[in-house]
């Protein structure tokens, strides 16, 4: 584990980033920062942090150092460019990537960082600003048990949840996964939006109600509790349950495309998870010998 008195780095100073540096600005050792907009130095500056004036200075001076760029390219130039991390990292530095980039991308970078020594995990984030701010991330880390536990420490100033997934990429796969459910759920609340606009209903008010509800249940994460992706088994204490909320939920979405349907509108997202919930909950249909799927008749009450 990474001794307080050991200095830290952080590369990225941009809406994420900057928030998640300053967390660290007391930190024992010392903080060295970079970025390519000066004035995004210039608060850790005052704060006495140290700036430097390329990555390969932050490697001069850190021995766990956080990158928070913008996409594979340029953590790529952070890491192997003229004025990269491995011209100057020391032996058992840790690179931590926290930037969202190919999921393919955190094991090549590694293959080329181990000839020096130099280690890389991969740790994306989940909680956005508030998060950062807040020091409530939730990180994603792929990597080995010896390179997680070094940036454990300074990693807990960051969030309250540092999940260790893996080995490098896994935290990146996690991170690609996380976000599929936050931009397709962005994309059903449009179609919903339209629905409830057309039909007459306040929205800005029907948000206080999403916002109200997920709060209270939880959300999509409410769902995510087996611990494989393939069908339930019916002896599964989650079986009956989530059967129960396949079939209100489908009852539920015909409701919502009959009322598009009347008002012209186009409910392809609502379509296709009617489809797709009962597979996605771990509960699909079963096809009996006549060809029949099994229906069974459920309660209105919220699961």
């Amino acid at each position: 584990m990474t001794s307080a008195a050991d200095p830290v780095g952080f590369i990225g100073l941009g809406q994420i980033g900057a928030p998640m540096a300053r967390r660290l600005i007391d930190w024992p050792g010392g903080l060295t920062v970079f970025d390519v907009a000066t004035a995004a130095t210039e608060p850790f500056a005052r704060q006495g942090c140290t700036v430097a004036a390329s990555p390969a200075e932050v490697a001069a001076n850190a021995m766990v150092i956080s990158v928070m760029v913008r996409d594979d390219a340029q953590v790529t130039e952070v890491l192997t460019g003229p004025d990269g991390l491995l011209s100057t990292a020391r032996a058992g530095t840790v690179v931590a990537i926290h930037s969202t980039v190919e999921a393919d991308t955190p094991a090549r970078l590694a293959a080329i960082a181990a000839q020096q020594q130099v280690e890389i995990i991969d740790a994306p984030v989940s909680g956005g600003m508030m998060g950062a701010n807040d020091g409530t991330l939730a990180l994603m880390v792929g990597g080995s048990d010896q390179a997680v536990e070094q940036v454990r420490e300074p990693f807990g100033r960051l969030g309250t949840l540092v999940a260790h997934l893996g080995p490098v990429g896994a935290g990146t796969r996690a991170k690609l996964a996380r976000n599929l459910i936050t931009f397709a759920a962005f994309s059903a609340v449009g179609e919903a939006l339209t629905l409830a606009e057309a039909a007459g209903v306040d929205i800005a008010k029907l948000g206080d109600v999403v916002r109200h509800s997920d709060r209270v249940t939880g959300g999509p994460g409410s769902v995510m509790l087996r611990n494989s992706a393939t069908p339930l088994d019916p002896s599964d204490g989650l079986y009956d349950i989530f059967v129960h909320t396949r079939d209100l939920g489908e009852k539920d979405l015909r409701l919502a495309i009959a009322l598009g349907r009347d008002l012209g509108l186009d409910m392809a997202i609502a379509e296709l998870a009617a489809t797709r919930l009962g597979s996605a909950l771990g509960v699909p249909h079963r096809v009996s010998p006549d060809n029949r799927t099994d229906s069974r008749t459920t309660s209105e009450d919220i699961p």
